[in-house]
Formats: structure tokens, sequence, C-alpha cells
């Protein structure tokens, strides 16, 4: 359990997407539910409870606004997801791989679990939801319905009305009856014969015949019929793709057969015959999944690169959801553009890649390359392998090279940004900048007021440094006023360079040579001192920031991290650990190492000039953990804990070696759920319009040149989230009370009430009461004087008549009236 105070690592972006349902977009990501529109494209829920990676989704066979969700945490979650509420919670105990909803059956959903005792063997299992009062439920009554099923929610399949279930697994395929309590087994050959693979990879069912379709791993896709004798079955073939289906889907009425893989294209079979197909092809990357809508106007793709691609019943593309793309290899690191705030890193083969943190999408993609990239496996093709950016973001630098490893074919090029045209351009192509490979590159980080100050600086195996300038382009055919070019070369005792990075101010340079760090003036290129730690190599180093720039940190491939003096040019302190990742906070003195240790990584925060960490927290994650970065905050965190403080100005995103993006958080699981899956009213749950963000900003201006003005600012009744407004917009119309029964109550509900005053009423009564005040202390002074004279009439006999309170508040004027004026006469 985690306590309430700790910090909460979370699943960020890059999980697979497991499935999509009906017009709204459901779908699985980590351990998250996710609600898109189909419209916009936009995320409209963020459905979180789960502690596991969320394994499978169904509709409510008998209510179409709610969801099943399973996950291998071992519960099933009933959903609203429409306004993004779970309505139960049971918890089944057993890891869920697979969640199957048929529609006749009554109060209970079928699972994939482990069976117990037994390694890598799974069973399907029908689960009772137990019906009760609370939210939190036990469902421990199980029935085994099949043995040795595959692990895929696509190797199980449900025929029409339920009457039997269907399992695949390696080249054997199993139906059981349900009424007849009959299992029938069929086998394919395991022998391969002319490049056939009978292996089964899918299963899809007829939805109004009994028709059984499977796709095999060498392309080809059988229909089986008359599988209810176990000799008399038939099937037929239908073959297009060159390489293993993926998926299958049939349509609503059955009349078409979808089928995707390798390929990255879909195939639409008519009537099952193999002479009426159509197709859509280069949609990007291999189709993972394929997933029909309920009324059968809309189906979609899940690609192996993290993408929902959205198709029209014609057949044609309509829209495109994309999330974090998985890579191959991650070769440019975790980067953050300083313009959009985006991470940057590989995307696409030959792409880079800028990622939206806050919507969980992709920006936008740059092709680098700019070569064509063929699905050959061992043909060596260009890939790129390094990204930097200048401090502002107008300038970026990337590296691409062949995977060749003896004799590579490398180019450097810097691509400026255009503000008219939102996009970056390519400026200087550099061929060969190196003799070997390139291992790091880095920007002057400075403000960019002149070009005398960027500078980019290159380390190679080639055992130099190159420092590349801009330079004055005299070509008068050139598009562009400015280029770089090679300004100065160094190196150390003919040692690789292996990292480098400029210190805060941008007037040193730190370059590490195998086991030796050299730091170096960058106006002269003077060596000034070099430190060493041996043994083992440096594989990181960093500068320290703002109060701590007089450090140099280092960790070395041996298992240490160093922090020596700048001003003194000794070891500082040093610590046994195995570091595989280094990270400083552009916007404090803090650094992030994450070590890895007996398959557990560990994440370090500190301050160069204490050795002892501020932050430790041990099994970070399960996986092991390659990149780091921290992304600035917009506004800064408000944070109570003191020992968290160090996550207030900047998140640290950390990429792990599955590809999952994942971050730190101090907020519980509610705090961090998007506002519109815990409001309730329904104008609150509608997708955001330009107008209506335009209106919010002058609302919010207005509000601001009241509050400059000094005026108070007065909140409207409706903007107050009446109580009785909420419950009749959100509770069903079927069971509200009579019409002219809440007529008084909503009427009350949008009153304004006597507190709330404007600033003129306010000044006015205060008016008054100062008035009223004058005028109680003026009548007990009255009622003094007439007290006085009253006794003194009275010893005399005589008797006078009282004055009115007009008369007495005229008079009190002539009192208060100044007749030093007459004096001077």
């Amino acid at each position: 359990m985690v306590s309430p105070g700790a910090l909460r690592v979370v699943r960020c972006g890059g999980s697979a997407l497991r499935g999509a349902r009906a017009v709204y977009l459901l779908c699985a990501s980590g351990d998250f539910v996710k609600v898109y529109s189909v419209n916009t494209e936009e995320t409209l829920r963020l459905m979180g409870g789960h502690a596991d990676l969320v394994t499978g989704i169904q509709l409510n066979p008998h209510n179409h606004m709610q969801l099943y969700s399973s996950s291998l945490d071992g519960t099933i979650k009933l959903w609203d997801f429409m306004d993004g509420i779970p309505i139960k919670t049971f918890t089944v105990g057993s890891k869920l791989l697979a969640l199957y909803t048929p529609a006749t059956a009554e109060d209970s959903v079928f699972v994939v679990i482990p069976k117990k005792g037994e390694r890598d063997t799974f069973q399907l299992v029908s689960v009772k939801l137990t019906k009760g009062a609370g939210q939190d439920l036990e469902a421990k009554e199980l029935s085994v319905v099949l043995d040795g099923v595959g692990a895929s929610m696509k190797h199980i399949a449900f025929g029409r009305d339920v009457a039997y279930v269907v399992s695949v697994k390696d080249v054997n395929l199993q139906v059981y009856f349900f009424k007849r309590k009959l299992l029938n087994r069929f086998s394919l050959s395991t022998m391969k014969t002319k490049g056939g693979d009978n292996h089964f990879s899918c299963v899809v069912c007829h939805p109004t015949e009994d028709c059984i379709a499977t796709g095999h791993a060498d392309g080809k896709i059988r229909l089986w019929r008359n599988f209810h004798h176990r000799k008399e079955y038939t099937y037929s073939t239908l073959h297009w793709h060159h390489d293993i289906v993926m998926d299958l889907a049939f349509s609503m009425e059955g009349t078409r057969l979808l089928s995707g893989g390798v390929e990255s294209v879909v195939v639409q079979w008519h009537n099952e015959s193999s002479c009426q197909k159509d197709f859509l092809p280069r949609l990007g990357s291999p189709i993972e999944y394929i997933s029909m809508s309920s009324d059968g106007a809309l189906c979609c793709t899940l690609h192996t690169d993290n993408r929902i691609t959205i198709i029209n019943s014609n057949l044609r593309f309509s829209r495109s959801i994309q999330g974090l793309i998985k890579s191959r290899d991650v070769k440019t690191g975790l980067v953050v553009d300083p313009r959009t705030k985006a991470l940057v890193l590989n995307g696409e083969p030959g792409h880079l890649q800028f990622y939206s943190i806050q919507s969980d999408q992709q920006l936008f993609s740059l092709d680098i390359v700019q070569r064509q990239y063929i699905h050959q496996a061992g043909l060596k093709q260009s890939d790129l392998v390094k990204v930097a950016f200048s401090a502002q973001g107008t300038w970026l630098a990337t590296v691409e090279e062949s995977e060749e490893v003896t004799d590579p074919e490398l180019q450097l090029k810097l691509w400026f940004y255009h503000e008219e045209t939102q996009s970056f351009q390519l400026n200087t192509r550099i061929n060969t900048p190196h003799d070997n490979h390139i291992t790091d590159m880095c920007f002057r980080d400075m403000d960019e007021l002149g070009d005398d100050s960027l500078i980019l600086v290159t380390t190679g195996r080639d055992c130099v440094f190159k420092v590349w300038v801009m330079v004055e382009d005299t070509d008068p055919e050139a598009q562009q006023s400015v280029s770089w070019s090679c300004d100065f070369v160094g190196s150390y005792h003919n040692y690789q360079a292996t990292n480098c990075c400029f210190s805060e101010d941008g007037s040193l340079l730190a370059v590490s040579f195998e086991e030796i760090v050299t730091v170096w003036d960058s106006l002269t290129w003077d060596l000034k001192c070099t430190f060493c730690h041996p043994p083992g190599n440096i594989r990181n180093i960093c500068f320290g920031r703002l109060t701590c720039s007089k450090y140099l940190i280092g960790a070395t491939d041996y298992g240490f991290l160093c922090c020596w003096n700048l001003l003194t040019c000794a070891l500082e302190w040093s610590a046994h650990l195995n570091i595989v990742v280094l990270q400083p906070d552009p916007l404090s003195e803090h650094i992030a190492a994450v070590s890895w240790l007996s398959k557990e990584s560990s994440l370090f925060v500190f301050k160069p000039n204490e050795p002892r960490p501020i932050y430790i927290q041990r099994n970070l994650c399960k996986e092991k953990i390659l990149l780091a970065a921290f992304v600035p905050r917009d506004e800064p965190e408000v944070i109570s804990s003191e020992k968290y403080l160090w996550l207030r100005k900047s998140q640290l995103f950390f990429l792990t070696d599955t590809q999952e993006l994942m971050t730190l958080s101090t907020k519980s699981l509610e705090e961090r759920l998007t506002p519109s899956s815990k409001q309730l009213a329904v104008e609150e749950n509608l997708p955001v319009t330009p107008f209506s963000l335009l209106l919010g900003k002058h609302r919010r201006q207005q509000a601001q040149e009241d509050i400059d003005l000094g005026k108070p600012v007065v909140r409207n009744k409706q903007e107050q989230a009446s109580p009785a407004v909420k419950e009749l917009l959100h509770t069903p119309a079927h069971v509200l009370p009579s019409a002219s029964f809440l007529c008084t109550i909503f009427i009350n509900s949008l009153l304004i009430s006597k507190e709330n005053k404007s600033a003129e009423e306010v000044a006015d009564e205060a008016e008054m009461e100062s008035e009223k005040a004058e005028d109680d202390s003026d009548e007990e002074d009255v009622t003094e004087m007439e007290q006085e004279d009253t006794s003194h009439m009275e010893l005399l006999g005589e008797m006078t008549c009282k004055l009115s309170k007009s008369q007495e508040k005229e008079l009190r004027k002539i009192r208060k009236t100044d007749y030093s004026w007459i004096s001077a006469f």
C-alpha cells in the first residue's frame, strides 16, 4: 500500500491500446480506460481505479451506457462511462487476462485466468457477479468452461446467441456447446509445407450463422462450417496476407469480413469470397486489433505504434488518434522541446515525434531521414540516433546514421524553426561530421541574443569533439543567410569522446574521454582541468545549477557517482551506485539519478552540495528505466510536504525498457483524474468548443479588470453549482417527481439571495447605518436635554408640547451649523 503522503508512480503514456467500442471510442491504456470523441478526437474521460494493467473492456450488453473492465489486479469494474463514475467493483482474486460479456449471459461474465499449479496454462471461466447494495463486492463463484486456452483476447470467440464458444491455441481448435455440454476438438497439421504455417493467430464467429473464421501465421484465413460434427466439418480458405493475420472482425450483418496484419492494410472480404475484396492500404504500421461499432457505421484499427485509425463503413479513412509511438529503439533519448514543452524522441522509422504529456497525444511528426523505410528483416537502413534543441527551441540538431557497425554513413542536420510556417525547415546538412559514430551533442545553453553565442558541440568515437558555429552564407543562390561549419576540433590522448555538456552560464564545456573528464574554456578552447575516478568509463556527466553551479557530477559504468568541485579541482564526494540515468532539473539545483541493481530501479534525488539525498524511492517500477527528463510546469505546484519540494517547478518523466512513459505524482487518484469525470452537471460534460473558450477568456479578463479596479467580484448563483440544479440535471427522468413539485425548488435555487449584494448597496447600507448611529446619539442628547427642560418646567408649573422627529432632525442640523462667521461682524 502507498501511504497518503507518498509519491505515486503513474503510467501517463505509451501503454498499448487494447480495445475500442461504440461511437464514443473506448480503449484501455495502462491502468486507465480512456473515452475519446469520435468527432473531435479529444479525450473526454480518463477513468482510473485499477491498480494494475487493464486487460479487457466490454460494453454491458444490457445497458450500453455502462462498461465492464478487467485488470491484472484481479478486479472487474462496472463503469458509467458517460460520467466516468465507477458503479461496482467485483473482486475475483486471480489475474484477469481477457474479458467477455455475451448478451444472453445474465449476471455473469467470462474471463481468462491462469490455471492454479500450472505455469503458462490458462482457462476460461464464468464469473457470477454478486448482487449487493455496496460498491465493493466479492465474486468468488467461478465455473470452468474450457481448459488450455490462449491468454490473448483474440484467441476466444462466442457464437451466435451464445450457443457455443470457440478457442484456438497453437494448431488446435476447440468448440464447446453450452446446452449439449459437448466439446469438439479439431487439429491442423504441424508440418510446414510450401512455406505454410497452420498455427492459429485469431478467431471470430459469424453474428448470424454457424461459421467460424480463423487467422493463421502464414497469412491464410479459414472459414469453418458444420463443426457440430467431429468428422464431417468443412472449411474454405481465403489468402491475401503474406504474413501472420493479426485480427479478424465480421460486420454486424455478417456480409463482410475485415482482416489486418503486418502489411498495414485492411482487407475487406465480401460474401466470404476470395474474388470480391477491397483494400485500405498505407495505414502506417501493423494492425493489431480490429473492432466494429455497435451500429456498424464505423470500425477502428489499433496499430503496433500505439495509434487508433477510425474507418468508415465504405472503407475510407476518417480520423486517427495517435499516442506515444513505440519505436524499435529510442536512440535519441528523452528530450524536451523548449517551445511546446513536449517530449521529443524517436517515432516512426526516420521520424521525430513531438508528444504532448498533457493530452497523451502526438502533436506532430518531423521526417528527418526523408527516405522511404522498407519493412524487410536484415536490411541496413538509416535511422535517427541523436537530437538536441537550443535554449529557446529555434534550432534543432539531428544525427542520422546507417546500421553499419564498421563504416556507418553519418549525417548532421541543423533545422531552423520558422514562425510563419510553424515548422522546422532544414538549414544545413553536413555529411560525415565524424569518422565514426557520434556519441553525444549539446547546444550552449544561453539566451541566443546573438549568433556568436550559439554553439553546437558533438563528440564521436573517432576520439575528437567538434565545435560548430553559425557563419554567413556567401552563396548567392542559397535560400538562407546563415549556415553551420566546424570552428574547433579537440581531443585528449587519443581517447574516445563519450559525453559533453555546458555549464549553466555557458563559460565551461565538459567532455568525457573514456575514464577522464576534461573541462574546457568555451571562449578560448583551452583545457582548464581534468578529473577521473577509476576504474570504469564515464557514463553520464552534468553540471550543477544555480547555487550548485561550481560542481560537476559524473557516473561511471563501474558503479560510482562522483561530485567534483570546480573551484578546488578536487573530489567533493562519491557514492557506490550503479547509475544508469543522470538528469538535472533545469529550474532548480536538484539532480535525479536512477540506479539499476538486482533487477530493481531506484530513484535518488540530491543536491550536489549535499552528499545525502533529499529523496529516495526503492523499487520505483517493475521495468528497467532507460531514460528520464524534467519537464517544466506551467505554474509551480502547491506541495505541502517539504520532502517533495523538488517536484514543485518541474515534473519528472521516465521511459522504461518496455517503452512505457511514467511519472511521479504527489496527488491521489481522485485528484489526478480529469475534472470532467468528477462533475455531474450536463453542461460540463459537453466537449469544449472555440466559442466556450472565447467566452471563458472574456469572463476571466472582465473579472481581472474588476479586481484591478477594486470592485468586489460577485459570483452568479448559477456559477455556484447549486445542489438542487445538479440533482435535477443528473437524476434520471423516470425517477423524478412531478414538475409541479420541482417547480418551487427549482425557481428558488435560481433566485439570488440577499446575502449577495452589490457594492453600491453595501455602501448605501453602511451610510444609512452611520446616519442611524448619529441619529441615535443625537436623540440621546436631545432626550437628556428634554428631560432636564421638563423637570424645570414642571417646577414652574408649565407644560410644553413635544417636537416631531422631522422637527428634531431639522433642529439637529441647525445645531451642527457653524455660526462662527458671525463673530466677524
